[in-house]
């Protein structure tokens, strides 16, 4: 067992039309309940680390933790950070032991980001580590964009070309509809499968990324709210697109919602049927439980990635 990079993973995902799950960690049981699961599907597993996961559980326990997880489950496990901000952090990881980092310059002109990219490519592949850049943007939870002010956002299919080719990057994180957070669609879900299919022929040889991919499945938005919680109306990509997008060179799927929705949902409903129980064990084990079963679905019928570690 050892940490490792996803090289090897979206090579064999490329050739295989399937995607590698890289699931957002934040605490002892969510990585418990991935690692699990990834190891009785035989799955290739990438966890990785987001600003607000550094900030409340702090680097070091996250990448103990980690270890941990390796030495219980034999697994090989890629470690990544997730939206890297700027040089300093995306090389304080490499340094602390990350086998992958994501640096996004999609807010600056395209050659700011290109030059800030290149200069964690330069660092980071002297150090043996793999990176992920981002090119178009996403919307945010709140956004309310029409179609026109969206299509500016989106991922240019001859930008992506170019900017792979300056960068040196390992892997390409691209906008086409999705959005992070619970609330992905106002209306009907869309994503941009001819952008896609244009950006994976012009770079078939790069792994392209999804981020904001979470399906937020209306169960446990409904238990959620079953038992208190007040989040009507959330709406994800539905399991079939991206099953569609792992055809056109989505090697990576990037899942956070659909973790915390699980957790928060069944700790919600311990609570409300065991008033009495105060221990953080009886409601954090049936969390890690729910989280196991919901990366188990996404491993088994949405990535398509059972057995292929």
């Amino acid at each position: 067992m050892a940490l490792i990079t996803s090289k090897e993973m979206f090579q064999k995902a490329l050739k295989s039309d399937y995607a590698v799950g890289a699931f957002n960690v934040n605490n002892m049981e969510i990585i418990q309940g991935i690692v699990d699961a990834a190891k009785e599907e035989n799955a290739p597993l990438i966890l990785q680390v987001s600003a607000g996961a550094r900030k409340y559980a702090k680097p070091a326990y996250l990448v103990k933790l980690v270890e941990a997880a390796m030495i219980d489950t034999g697994l090989d496990i890629c470690l990544h950070l997730d939206h890297g901000e700027d040089f300093e952090i995306c090389k304080k990881c490499v340094d602390d032991g990350f086998t992958s980092v994501m640096i996004d310059g999609s807010k600056y002109p395209f050659k700011e980001n290109v030059a800030l990219t290149k200069q964690v490519v330069e660092y980071a592949h002297a150090k043996g580590v793999v990176v992920e850049a981002e090119l178009g943007r996403l919307s945010g939870i709140e956004d309310n964009i029409n179609v026109d002010e969206r299509q500016a956002t989106f991922t240019d299919p001859e930008e992506a070309a170019e900017f792979v080719e300056r960068t040196g990057v390992d892997s390409l994180a691209i906008a086409i509809g999705t959005s992070h957070g619970a609330y992905k669609f106002k209306g009907d879900p869309y994503l941009d499968f001819e952008r896609l299919k244009k950006i994976h022929e012009l770079i078939p040889d790069t792994p392209l990324v999804l981020h904001g991919a979470s399906t937020v499945l209306p169960e446990f938005v409904d238990l959620c709210n079953k038992y208190g919680g007040k989040i009507p109306g959330a709406k994800g990509v539905p399991e079939d697109m991206i099953r569609e997008a792992a055809k056109y060179g989505i090697c990576k799927v990037n899942i956070d919602t659909d973790l915390r929705l699980a957790m928060t949902a069944e700790i919600r409903r311990y609570l409300a049927e065991h008033p009495e129980d105060f221990d953080p064990r009886k409601y954090l084990g049936p969390a890690r439980n729910a989280i196991k079963a919901m990366v188990q679905h996404k491993i088994r019928n949405v990535l398509g990635s059972s057995n292929k570690r």
